[in-house]
């Protein structure tokens, strides 16, 4: 591939308190250097980029202990029993998670998961004894003087390896001093895009185990050869950006098995209309984040308690699933997406779970209120484990005027209708062929993925509302809000009686738009490229870029990514993508919409 014509890397900052560049929301879209706009501290960046390097020495010993296991049996080295591979696996999956933007902002939280990990490393080094040449030579993960320091505290660790002792070692190890290591832009963009893309699918393979659904050939095997590979410095380019194809194809999988695990959990999904307003009722629990597993177990705990459960923002396709709608107590969605929990969440007369990303700093109004679980963390929030509700529901049930309930139902109510999963949109196949064949569908668009709060994401808005009338939208994750809440797009039809806004569902389902399209394809012979199909994807945090790789590992071309493209991608990456994918940014809807009813 082309690659810059030298290796050498000018300095991005010339002094930064932190530089954190994960996530779309990027200060000035280059960096975040003195505070996250996610509200992130530098002593936070710097600990969590410490939890990388322990995750990618971590995954190290991963490879060589299932190395070994295949190998002939040597009398100096052991094989990792399954009970290792397992805490191993699950510990990879949820120090990952707890990186994402909007997940943990708890230093505590994040030295307890290095904790693990480094033990998890002990461990496995014991067992195989040493690492295997090829891997020997990836081995840059600074992490042995963090070993020792754990292990002389002994029970008192923790109190030892204090923030100040990571946040050390984690300036070390960040994004400019990797970078400066590798000496390479080029191959460190691609370093990095592996990097967020493994964040990404790890916090999908995360949701897959918590429903018992995690395949170690299939997953976690690759995923750890992935994380590997991001430990080396060597500048391999080719390497590098197979690596990151590879995040790619592992989501993918990943994805089917989290279809499958949520079908099979709740129910296979069915079109739904949810009440989008309030009901009269003193007694109220709203549910946010991703997780079906933390809702199912809150409703059965509230059932005949006298609570009702309102889903937020990612939640809100709970409701197409027949286990979670069958409690009465569910009653309908509160809010949009997640960038509006500040209001929203205040407003809200009860408390607040939020179960996955992506959470907010929340204010002093509603701070006593809110509880997390899973990853999540924020430092003077109660943290539910063990799925134990009953803090949240003592609170939701006393009589107070923050907690009185909605006191009117909004009348008349409104709905809106999930569950287009691919089960319910395939057997629609037949149907929109024919409706394309007979000129009552012009196109298809896909607008979707993660949403946020800056002010040009109303492009997406725009986009689907200046979309001509015979069009099919296809929507997902939480750009969906975009769309759903359109007053022009909500009860829009198409001629054949058809919804023209079919939701798909939360990020977690992007795998049934990927089936559409293959099977679309498939039924007309075409390729999916050659598909009447426009997609503009909203890009922001790691889930994200898990799925854009998805979508490239498939070959899928002629995407828009806005509103603007990641501040880690350097030109010669960008021109590689463009020229194999026709990557685009998003531009004026005029010009964009022009282009995509061409089908360019």
């Amino acid at each position: 591939m082309a690659t810059a014509t030298t290796a050498t890397v000018t300095p991005l900052v010339s002094r930064a308190d932190m530089f954190c560049r994960q996530c779309e929301q990027t200060k000035d879209g280059v960096a975040c250097t003195t505070l996250g706009v996610c509200g992130k501290t530098p002593e936070t960046a710097a600990i969590q980029d410490a939890l990388v390097e322990v995750i990618k020495s971590v995954s190290l010993w991963a490879v060589a202990a299932r190395a070994t296991a295949n190998a002939t049996a040597n009398g100096d080295i052991g094989v990792a029993s399954p009970e290792e591979m397992r805490a191993t696996n699950e510990w990879t999956l949820r120090a990952a998670f707890a990186t994402l933007t909007n997940v943990n902002f708890s230093e505590e939280r994040v030295a307890e998961y290095i904790r693990q990990g480094l033990e998890l490393r002990a461990d496995l080094a014991r067992t195989v004894g040493t690492l295997p040449p090829e891997l020997l030579n990836e081995d840059v993960s600074d992490t042995a003087h963090l070993e020792q320091l754990f292990s002389a505290g002994g029970a008192n660790a923790n109190a030892i390896v204090n923030a100040s002792t990571l946040e050390e070692f984690g300036r070390t190890v960040g994004v400019l001093q990797n970078q400066q290591r590798m000496n390479h832009a080029d191959a460190f963009s691609l370093n990095e895009i592996g990097t967020y893309g493994a964040k990404g699918l790890s916090a999908y393979a995360c949701h897959a185990m918590e429903m018992g659904y995690l395949d170690d050939e299939g997953i976690m095997a690759p995923l750890h050869e992935v994380w590997a590979k991001l430990a080396s410095h060597r500048p391999d380019v080719d390497g590098l950006l197979a690596n990151a194809l590879r995040v790619g194809e592992i989501n993918a999988t990943t994805m089917a098995l989290l279809d499958r695990a949520h079908c099979e959990r709740f129910g296979v999904p069915e079109p739904t209309a949810v009440r989008m307003t309030a009901v009269a009722h003193p007694a109220n629990i709203l549910v946010s984040g991703h997780d079906m597993v933390d809702l199912y177990a809150l409703l059965q705990q509230t059932q005949g308690k006298g609570i009702h459960v309102y889903t937020h923002g990612e939640m809100l396709p709970a409701h197409m699933y027949p286990r979670l709608r069958a409690f009465d107590h569910l009653v309908g969605n509160y809010g949009t997406a997640w960038q509006a929990q500040k209001f929203e969440f205040a407003a809200f007369p009860g408390p607040i779970v939020v179960t996955t990303n992506c959470i907010v700093k929340p204010r002093q109004k509603y701070r006593g209120r809110l509880f997390t679980t899973n990853e999540v963390g924020v430092d003077g929030v109660q943290h539910i484990a063990g799925r134990d509700f009953g803090p949240v529901m003592e609170q939701a049930l006393q009589p107070s005027p923050i907690l009185g309930g909605f006191a009117t139902t909004v009348d008349p109510p409104r709905y809106h209708t999930v569950g287009f999963n691919h089960r319910a949109v395939l057997p629609l196949a037949r149907q929109i062929i024919d409706a394309v064949e007979q000129g009552q569908l012009g196109r298809i668009f896909l607008i979707g993925g993660c949403d946020g709060s800056e002010w040009d994401r109303s492009y997406f808005t725009d986009l689907a509302e200046a979309t001509p009338d015979d069009s099919l939208l296809l929507t997902l994750g939480c750009a969906k809000n975009r769309l759903i809440h359109s007053p022009k797009l909500r009860n829009a039809t198409l001629a054949n009686g058809m919804p023209r806004v079919m939701d798909m569902g939360q990020c977690n389902d992007s795998y049934s738009a990927v089936v559409v399209a293959l099977e679309l394809a498939r039924a007309l012979d075409c390729t999916v490229n050659d598909l009447p199909l426009s997609l503009a994807l909203s890009h922001l945090e790691q889930k994200a870029a898990a799925v854009f790789l998805t979508l490239l590992h498939l070959g899928v071309k002629n995407i828009r990514l806005g509103p603007r493209l990641p501040a880690y991608v350097t030109p010669n990456i960008l021109k590689v993508l463009q020229d194999r994918y026709n990557l685009m940014p998003t531009g004026t809807v005029e010009d964009d919409l022009q282009a995509m009813m061409q089908g360019r």
